[in-house]
């Protein structure tokens, strides 16, 4: 492969990535080097012209390449579509996949539509703003898809307009019942958001300087923490813009600062922006590298002219950080919190609060994890990862009792005052971790569960409480994931361990980014069938030798499952040095094992690894033959 860096090709775009990348698959040689190894489909020549700056003076000299495309070479490209045809020139390339630039659209897609923010392209949080909103939910719904059934295993899984085998098409009237009996899986419809603008609760916005010395505040550029402007963000409240300029204006006449993190001075790191859109209230609070607030009431007089301003707060944060928010919050005006609802269950919230950015769909999502628990009014119920009890809550209204874990204790206290909020005693929660609550509290003080949620961070559950949920043996586990790509590697421990997906929706949280939530229900698997057999055990014709079961049980004993850990005490024992995990998941690549153990390794092909030293590829080759691996 002779491509260098900057050099021109054209790929269509056939799949994007988690982040909203598009992705080309070519197989790419300089005409008469040789011939495209294993290369089956069909190929063509095209002809790309690239222009090179000479390194000693000012001329361009044009270079004319002709490559031969095929398939087999994977390329993420930002900011390409599915659909598209592009030229890009090369960043980075890698032996089976590459990073490029989008230079030209040669054939637009049919979902490729005109961002409707000026800055969408720098910016980079919206990745898919470029895509029609009809794209973006097929996008979502297809990539949950391939996770679960590439990862997950699952593969009795359909899309929802996907046809089914004759042998096998799922009855309406009967569908549950053959989803538990091992028939197809049909994913229910995404739920997508009839306006998917202005949804965005909250935003944190940073400030700084451009060249000039002129404060600027907006949004991080992607991977970078270089400042693009922009104080109307189409996706947060239109009352940002006004804080944001009465702020700034402050700050002018005042003669305060921004933040400087090369430096580490400067005063006004970010601002935080909330609103309780079913109440309208809007909370604001300052995050100051400082003990206290100089001319704060001056700024709280502007602030309070803002119709609906309800709390006004500054948040102490003098570490070197890239945290947003500090543990100190100092309360200016109003009662240093802002109330919403989402359904009939009210919720305070504050500066430090998880709280969910889109009100509408959270709404939407708490019904559908309310619906698939299915609950009658006499179950116990454990939520896991709870927050500030937004989901036990709603399902505290149909269980019997539910207990919630978290392991921020700020969020559990939250948890605790908006259960007596709204006046709801059948709740208990725990603070700590879900891993070592939950096993705490079925082993020592004999809790049970008829109903498990899970609504995990994106790296999913800790195997230790999935075990956990196995020996509790719920009769549905409801699974509400940020991340399908974990979703997809627990769904597949679970179902190893007697689970069966049941259903499936995914609820678009995220219009215009790359996220998705989806929420799985997964339900003890049924036997089709029972089958009666007497067995005598003892000695005499007929009956089984128990010495015989014996000695069978200890030869066909499972082996212990090897973890990334164990193979680093090995090593670090046998060759006093110790390997990253990278390393490991880079033999493991190597030699063609399964990547999906480690929550941080079901990604492989966006975060390019360094190859490891050889002495240490022979020591994890070592290890991985010693627990018998390979």
């Amino acid at each position: 492969m002779e491509l260098k860096k900057n050099s021109w090709f054209l790929v269509e775009i056939i799949d994007m990535s988690d982040d909203g990348a598009g992705i080309g698959k070519t197989g790419v040689e300089e005409s008469g080097i040789g011939k495209q190894k294993g290369a089956k489909a069909e190929k063509k020549k095209i002809e790309s012209t690239k222009a090179e700056k000479r390194q000693q003076g000012d001329k361009n000299t044009e270079n004319r390449k002709t490559y031969t495309i095929g398939e087999g070479y994977t390329w993420f490209i930002k900011d390409a579509v599915i659909g598209d045809i592009v030229e890009a020139s090369v960043m980075k390339m890698k032996k089976s996949y590459g990073f490029a630039k989008l230079q030209r659209i040669v054939r637009p897609s049919a979902q490729r539509i005109e961002a409707r923010c000026p800055v969408a392209r720098q910016c980079g949080g919206c990745q898919l703003q470029m895509m029609d909103y009809e794209g973006q939910l097929n996008f979502k719904e297809r990539k949950v898809y391939n996770h679960l059934k590439r990862i997950g295993g699952v593969d009795y899984l359909l899309l929802p307009k996907e046809e089914a085998g004759a042998e096998e098409n799922i009855k309406e009237e009967n569908a549950r019942e053959e989803k538990i009996c091992g028939g197809k899986v049909r994913m229910e419809p995404i739920i997508g958001m009839e306006n998917p603008w202005r949804y965005r609760n909250k935003a944190q916005f940073p400030f700084g300087e451009d060249g000039t010395g002129r404060i600027i505040t907006g949004f991080y550029a992607g991977r970078t923490h270089d400042i693009i402007e922009s104080e109307d963000c189409l996706l947060g409240i239109r009352e940002n813009k006004e804080i944001l300029s009465v702020i700034r204006q402050f700050m002018e006449d005042y003669g305060i600062k921004p933040y400087c993190e090369s430096t580490q001075k400067g005063f006004i790191r970010h601002t935080l922006i909330r609103k309780g859109f079913s109440t309208g209230e809007i909370m604001v609070c300052l995050v100051i590298n400082g003990s206290s607030f100089p001319y704060s009431s001056e700024l709280v007089k502007r602030l309070k002219n803002i119709s609906n301003m309800s709390s006004i707060s500054y948040n102490i944060n003098t570490e070197k950080t890239n945290v947003i928010m500090g543990d100190r919050v100092c309360n200016l005006y109003g009662p240093g919190f802002i109330m919403d609802s989402i359904g009939d269950v009210k919720y305070q919230i504050s500066p430090l609060s998880f709280y969910q950015v889109n009100p509408i769909q959270t709404k939407r999502l708490y019904e559908t994890a309310l619906e698939y628990a299915d609950l009658k009014g006499n179950e116990a119920v454990w939520d896991l990862y709870c927050g500030i009890g937004t989901i036990s809550l709603f399902l505290a209204r149909k269980a019997k009792y539910v207990y919630g874990v978290e392991i921020i204790p700020q969020a559990i206290e939250d948890a605790r005052r908006n259960a007596a909020l709204n006046h709801i005693n059948n709740v208990e929660f725990f603070v700590g971790k879900a891993e070592e609550v939950l096993p705490e509290q079925y082993e020592k003080n004999h809790i049970y569960a008829d109903v498990m949620v899970v609504d995990p961070p994106r790296k999913g559950c800790d195997e230790i409480c999935l075990d956990t949920i196995v020996k509790m043996s719920p009769k549905r586990v409801v699974y509400v994931s940020c991340n399908s790509a974990t979703l997809a590697r627990d769904v597949k421990y679970l179902g190893e361990r007697g689970y069966q997906v049941e259903r499936v929706r995914c609820c678009d949280m995220f219009p215009q980014g790359g996220h998705v939530e989806t929420i799985v229900c997964l339900s003890h698997k049924s036997p089709d069938s029972v089958i009666n057999v007497k067995v005598e055990f003892g000695e005499g014709e007929g009956k089984v030798p128990l010495d015989a079961i014996a000695e069978r049980a200890k030869k066909y004993q499972p082996k212990p499952k090897i973890t990334y850990k164990m193979i680093q005490e090995y090593v670090e024992k046998k060759y006093a040095f110790k390997v990253h995990t990278a390393y490991i998941e880079e033999v493991k690549r190597s030699l063609g094992l399964t990547m999906y153990d480690a929550p941080n390794a079901v990604e492989e092909l966006k975060h390019p690894r360094k190859r490891p030293p050889k002495e240490k590829v022979e020591a994890i080759t070592d290890a991985l033959k010693y627990f018998e691996v390979i």
